[in-house]
């Protein structure tokens, strides 16, 4: 005769502790901005060497100047792009990653790599699948 086995335990992550601890509310908030429409292509962007407004326009096919322009002020404020003003005539502003926009397009490469091979595709993994 088998013995009866116990149920599996519960993984130590799981026992007595909400899904609402100290990081879910900031994880979710870090999946909201990324998730945002034109979030990974601007980011994408950024990686790949865009630096001024007219750069992110030629590379982000449908994006609106309106909208490029919400997203990268969006960027900035969360800390994932920096702005830099050049006091010429006409005034320059470029845009860079910052080290933390740096991270997160890294950390997002498994992601990118997933989705080409979810969807049968195959290609490179420069970027963010945008």
């Amino acid at each position: 005769m088998k013995p009866i086995e116990s149920p599996p335990a519960a993984p130590p992550s799981l026992e007595r502790r909400s899904i609402h601890d100290d990081s879910c509310p900031s994880f979710q908030d870090a999946l909201e901005l990324i998730g945002r429409r034109w979030t990974g292509s601007i980011l994408s962007a950024a990686r790949r060497g865009a630096s001024r407004f007219g750069d992110f326009r030629a590379v982000i096919d449908g994006i609106s100047d309106r909208l490029l322009s919400q997203r990268l002020k969006e960027l900035e404020t969360a800390g994932l792009i920096q702005r830099t003003v050049t006091p010429t005539t006409p005034v320059q502003i470029r845009y860079r990653l910052s080290q933390d926009g740096r991270a997160l397009v890294d950390a997002l490469q498994p992601l990118a790599r997933w989705s080409l091979h979810r969807s049968g595709r195959s290609g490179g993994t420069s970027g963010p699948a945008a």
